[in-house]
């Protein structure tokens, strides 16, 4: 009997203990068939959302705080490669609690956190703003490459915030610091947020993100305008319109329109049309196709139909 009560007793705090903590594997398949132009058909990885996967966990401290980590590798559903840094989009650890979340190691900067939190076609390969010509060196797309810290202060009233920013230490010649912050407000039908970065080398650029939306319950309309200044103060101009349309419980339409031009004379200002639409097969699993038309821009013409699966 008393030893039926101490296996018993053992097994609660096994229990118990893997209850305070969990590591989770993660990932996204995704693949599409197109036509990207001046190029023939083909298959390609990641059309709605970057092929990857990951291993994420955290542990239960006590008085609400915890520990996490993350670490995520972009993934080639075309040859089954990954990139030459084995985690190269996240490699991170730090704490989360009432006071926010703050991480040390590789992760996307606070410009990164919202860049497509207000893009046409899904923020996919087949968005409009795929014609956007800021020549944003470090992150759009690849987070930083070397560490970074980033904290992220909690949620207030739909409000909140982020900062991220290299030390000096960590600086290379290839990638100078980046440091940059974001502040959002995102409640009900509601989000509308800024962001600001600034790349100090070895080109001196300074980017400007403003976006927003609002669901009107039978569209949720969509803009963003970004604009980029190099160290000499030449400017880029972009901005973007669009609108993600349920058309039924499972099939939502995104069209999205925009433009992008470099403040000098002559410069002529790139265009793109896009529309997409993307069908729930369930929770996890999605099938999407779609185009883009472009104009005064080369390479950016697409049409692509695809598959992608969450894990």
């Amino acid at each position: 009997m008393k030893k039926s009560l101490i296996a018993v007793a053992a097994m609660a705090v096994v229990g118990a203990a893997s209850a305070q903590s969990s590591v989770t594997l993660y990932g996204i398949a995704d693949i599409w068939v197109g036509k990207p132009e001046g190029a023939k058909v083909q298959a390609g990885s990641g059309g709605l959302a970057g092929s990857r996967w990951g291993i994420k966990g955290s542990e239960d401290l006590g008085g609400g705080l915890s520990a996490n980590f993350n670490f995520e590798s972009a993934l080639n559903l075309g040859n089954g490669a990954t990139n030459a840094a084995m985690f190269d989009r996240q490699a991170n650890v730090g704490f989360s609690g009432g006071f926010g979340a703050l991480k040390i190691g590789r992760s996307w900067t606070a410009f990164d956190d919202i860049y497509g939190a207000a893009n046409s076609g899904f923020d996919s390969a087949l968005s409009a703003n795929a014609v956007w010509i800021n020549n944003y060196a470090y992150s759009n797309g690849t987070n930083a490459s070397n560490a970074q810290i980033h904290y992220t202060t909690p949620t207030m009233g739909g409000f909140s915030g982020a900062i991220s920013t290299k030390l000096k230490g960590n600086e290379t010649a290839a990638e100078m610091r980046h440091t940059a912050v974001y502040a959002k407000y995102e409640q009900g039908p509601i989000y509308a947020g800024v962001a600001y970065e600034k790349d100090d080398g070895p080109a001196v650029l300074k980017n400007t993100l403003v976006n927003g939306s609002y669901d009107l319950g039978m569209a949720k309309v969509l803009a963003s305008y970004y604009t980029t200044k190099t160290g000499a103060g030449i400017a880029t101009n972009s901005y973007q319109l669009g609108a993600d349309i349920p058309m039924g419980s499972a099939l939502t339409l995104s069209v999205g329109y925009a433009s992008s031009k470099v403040d000098v004379a002559g410069a002529k200002s790139a265009t793109g049309f896009g529309v997409a639409a993307g069908y729930s097969l369930s929770k996890r699993t999605t099938v999407y196709g779609g185009l883009r038309a472009t104009n005064n821009i080369a390479g950016k013409d697409l049409w692509a139909v695809g598959v992608n699966h969450k894990f």
